[in-house]
């Protein structure tokens, strides 16, 4: 396909599409989550909307770089062949300079209209994951997910310090809560796309080190993400009704995890990731209520 065929037949749509909207809706999510249990009332109404935009942006870059540096081995998988770059609707340049367009955008929001403790946290994030975790470490070890996980916890840190310009320990607390979720979360979607990792070389666990590994692995960590989602109510920063729904959300998942160690049908890795993400939503939504109740 030429370029001039290739530009034809990009719409806005796959530009949406390079930025995972759904991925950042769920950091926007934690995000404004984090902004909220902040302060004891309203956020301020520029704060919730800028800051958001400018985490949305940089974070949505971030998506398209990963979108460009796997573009080669989005070709070889089912989930991802049907992507813009590797079906040449939107070519490597384009991407590129939109990814560059959308990010310094997101930075200049944050640094004019926020404050610049969030906007150079925002943009660790956006590094970590778009060039450390995507460029490096996705390819070079199988514990990719777990160390290159952290900048894709840090939306909570990024709303907090949004709103207060500091970094405490409730934000800190929010973070270790999405980085101890996303071993789990994604190992499970390992797990079911296990094949097409294997063709791409992507070292990733269930390839590397078999399924047996990698459930228990999924069982540990599960219990290492109960635990430490039990941290905002044993400080105080949150009530009653998060400590209920951490408790049943948690073991729901522990269920999910040993349900795919020990009785595994062809659908349940896929469907404990799918539970893992309306874990994590409801999660927080739940700390947010508790947050004003």
């Amino acid at each position: 396909m030429t370029e001039l065929a290739s530009k034809q037949s990009a719409t806005w749509h796959d530009y949406y599409e390079m930025c995972k909207p759904r991925v950042v809706m769920l950091m926007i999510l934690t995000s404004m989550v984090g902004m909220f249990l902040a302060v004891p009332g309203m956020v301020p109404l520029d704060v919730l909307i800028l800051g958001n935009l400018g985490i949305a942006l940089v974070a949505s870059s971030g998506a398209v770089v990963n979108h460009l540096i796997d573009y080669k081995v989005d070709t070889l998988m089912r989930r991802t062949h049907n992507r813009p770059i590797p079906q040449g609707r939107v070519d490597q340049r384009q991407a590129a300079i939109f990814a560059a367009a959308i990010g310094v955008i997101g930075m200049l929001i944050m640094l004019i209209w926020v404050n610049a403790l969030s906007a150079w946290l925002t943009l660790a994030s956006f590094v970590g994951y778009a060039f450390i975790y995507t460029g490096y470490l996705k390819r070079a070890t199988p514990q990719n997910i777990v160390i290159g996980g952290l900048s894709g916890a840090m939306p909570p840190l990024l709303g907090w310090a949004a709103v207060t310009g500091t970094i405490e320990p409730g934000a800190l607390i929010l973070v270790l809560i999405i980085f101890a979720w996303t071993p789990p979360h994604f190992w499970a979607l390992a797990i079911h796309r296990k094949d097409e990792y294997a063709k791409t070389g992507i070292p990733m666990l269930p390839v590397t080190h078999g399924e047996h590994l990698t459930k228990l692995h999924i069982i540990l960590y599960t219990i290492i993400m109960i635990l430490v989602t039990l941290l905002p109510y044993l400080i105080g920063m949150s009530g009653p009704l998060y400590l209920l729904a951490a408790i049943v959300l948690g073991l729901a998942f522990l269920g999910w995890s040993l349900l795919l160690m020990f009785k595994p049908t062809p659908s349940t890795a896929m469907d404990t990731f799918r539970y893992s993400i309306v874990y994590l939503m409801v999660l927080f939504v739940v700390l947010l209520v508790d947050h004003y109740l």
